[in-house]
């Protein structure tokens, strides 16, 4: 019998490793962003065409290649990180495997310029599903450009499973800033098809925060900062008011390195306990500086997931910075990062402002009071004065030029009516309004229609009823025809991150069909011209957005497709609350409407929207 295992040619090896390494665009991008950081460069510009699939090309002024590195780097398992096996237990570079421009090498159309500090020429190559063109000698100046073009050109199953583009330009913000966010010192810059999307200067961690999320971040983060013999924690949390119902924007870097963690997540979930919802996500990003003899980052092929030799120290070390970091928040919010967050002390060691605050504290009961004198406030050292002689505070009223003679009447006439202050035990012991007992339907609680039925009765839930209404109704106007719109007077823009503007960009057609009309408006920038007319909108601004961070909520909870998505958060946006007082034509539209659904009986939430009751069970309460 012959020989049937035999060697894979290296084409086909380079293809499979791709399989694992790049799997998007944004995973070739993330590849070389990577190893322009390790080249030393401090600018770094990014330009990417159709979402990364027609062209990638990364820029750097870092330390280049000579000759024999180009050629050699495109070569499986070359790299300059690793000797022995002791050097994987002590990586702190981002590429040491050799395996990212290889495989991106095999699916895309690559071509390479690099040149360094000490040549006069650099090194040209172009490089075809891992067959190499060209290599010949190129002027260019110092550093490395890298174009991919034509991603999975040669696998056209694989860019088959590529999704629209504003997805995956979403992929390639993502691995972008979590690089840009790993290294402020460092200048990025992103143009797609030729419009300016990020240019980051060279700053602090902060001032990059505030760059890449927007100047609203500027006054929620809280300075974090922790060292022990184990690890050193540094960076920022936001204030627990700032959390959203949405992952994703919580960074942490292990040795500078992008890392996705649940354990530690909870970590830093458990010590926001009691401060914010229990569905509500913080904001974050925390630096961690450990040994690298303690962790172990060769066990996943893009390196996002590491493991440590003690997880349970390092959690107890993050809680507990995070408490200690909200703490000192909470104890006396500061309005301004140029204020001590300790300024009561300051006022204490200053004569003059201690004094002063003194004053403020004490309530006059001498004669000469001052206009002014009237007012204090009571801290918890404050004790009350004796009301003793309480008959002097009347006295030299008429004195007071301040108070005019016809504003103080001659006699107070003796009121004829007696005054009622509002308590409980002065409402009516029922609870069926007057006003809502008109006709067969009532509310009870603000929360619940009831509604008289030839066998009985029935209870709806107002809220879960119109969400099902709400949702039914979109689902068809996204399949079938458009919803109405009303336009805006005074058209309200709205500044998004770029991930979020491109996912509105994905949904510009959906959104129309509900209803709403929004034009691009400069830089991440929309103009909402116009709202859903079937809902009564106060603040077109607020609505746009509760939808766009519901849409997320459900697009990561649910599997589900975009459109019953959309459907599900629009409903839950604009339906009726609870609490709201509705009128009898509103109860019966509800009533109506949600009979006429083709499934009344459940919410968005699978609870029940309605209970019946019989009159065969209203007879057995009674005839027992």
């Amino acid at each position: 019998m012959s020989d049937i295992i035999q060697l894979l040619p290296d084409a086909i090896a380079n293809q499979i490793a791709a399989g694992e390494v790049v799997q998007r665009p944004a995973s070739a991008l993330k590849e070389m962003l990577e190893n322009a950081v390790d080249a030393g460069a401090t600018q770094i510009q990014v330009i990417v065409k159709e979402a990364g699939k027609t062209l990638i090309q990364i820029i750097d002024n870092g330390n280049g290649m000579s000759m024999t590195d180009a050629r050699m780097c495109f070569e499986r398992h070359a790299t300059s990180k690793i000797r022995t096996t002791e050097d994987l237990f002590a990586i702190r570079t981002f590429g040491f495997r050799g395996e990212a421009l290889a495989s991106i090498a095999a699916v895309a159309q690559l071509e390479m310029k690099t040149r360094q500090a000490s040549s006069e020429l650099g090194t040209l190559i172009q490089i075809e599903g891992s067959e190499v063109k060209k290599q010949e000698p190129v002027s260019c100046p110092i550093g490395t450009s890298i174009l991919v073009k034509n991603l999975f050109f040669n696998v056209p199953a694989r860019r088959n499973f590529l999704k629209s583009n504003p997805v995956e330009m979403r992929h390639i913000v993502e691995e972008f800033q979590r690089v840009a966010l790993a290294y402020p010192e460092i200048g990025f810059s992103l143009y797609q098809n030729d419009l300016e999307l990020f240019k980051l200067v060279p700053g602090k961690l902060s001032q990059r925060i505030v760059g890449i999320f927007g100047k609203s971040y500027q006054g929620q983060l809280v300075a974090c900062r922790e060292e022990t013999p184990h690890l050193n924690i540094h960076g920022y949390i936001g204030k627990p008011e700032a959390s959203k119902k949405t992952r994703g924007e919580q960074f942490f870097f292990v040795n500078n390195r992008f890392i996705k963690n649940n354990y530690l997540h909870h970590a830093v979930a458990n010590a926001y306990e009691g401060l914010m919802g229990a569905d509500m996500q913080p904001f974050y990003v925390l630096f961690l500086d450990i040994d690298p003899s303690h962790i172990d980052i060769n066990v996943h092929p893009t390196k996002t997931e590491i493991k440590f030799d003690d997880e349970r120290t390092v959690y107890a070390v993050i809680r507990s910075a995070v408490k200690q970091a909200l703490g000192a928040h909470h104890v006396v919010p500061s309005l301004d990062f140029s204020y001590d967050v300790n300024f009561t002390e300051n006022w204490k060691k200053t004569p003059g402002q201690a004094e002063m605050l003194t004053r403020e504290h004490i309530i006059p009961t001498d004669e000469g009071i001052q206009e002014n004198q009237y007012k204090s406030f009571q801290t918890p050292m404050f004790k009350k004065q004796a009301v003793s002689g309480w008959e002097k505070l009347f006295e030299g009223q008429q004195k007071n030029p301040m108070i005019s003679e016809r504003e103080i009447p001659a006699e107070i006439p003796e009121l004829e009516d007696i005054l009622t202050l509002p308590s409980k035990a002065n409402e009516d012991r029922f609870p069926f309004q007057e006003s809502h007992a008109t006709g067969n339907t009532f509310q009870v609680e603000n929360s619940y229609v009831v509604a008289q039925l030839s066998s009985g009765l029935v209870i709806i839930e107002q809220q879960s009823a119109h969400e099902r209404i709400l949702f039914e109704r979109y689902s068809k106007q996204l399949t079938q025809a458009a919803g109405a719109s009303q336009q805006c007077l005074f058209p309200p823009h709205i500044q998004l991150s770029p991930a979020d503007f491109a996912l509105v960009m994905d949904m510009q057609e959906e959104l129309s069909r509900l209803g709403f009309l929004i034009d691009p408006f400069g830089k991440d920038t929309l103009l909402i011209r116009g709202v859903p007319a079937d809902i009564q909108v106060t603040n077109e601004k607020a609505l746009f957005e509760g939808l766009l961070e519901q849409f997320k909520i459900f697009k990561s909870e649910l599997s589900v497709d975009k459109r019953e998505s959309l459907a599900r958060a629009m409903a839950k946006r604009s339906s009726i609350k609870r609490g709201t007082k509705l009128d009898t034509a509103e109860m019966e539209t509800i009533v109506g409407q949600l009979f006429a659904c083709q499934n009344p009986n459940y919410g968005l939430s699978g609870n029940k929207t309605f209970i019946k009751i019989d009159l065969q069970q209203i007879h057995g309460f009674f005839n027992k």
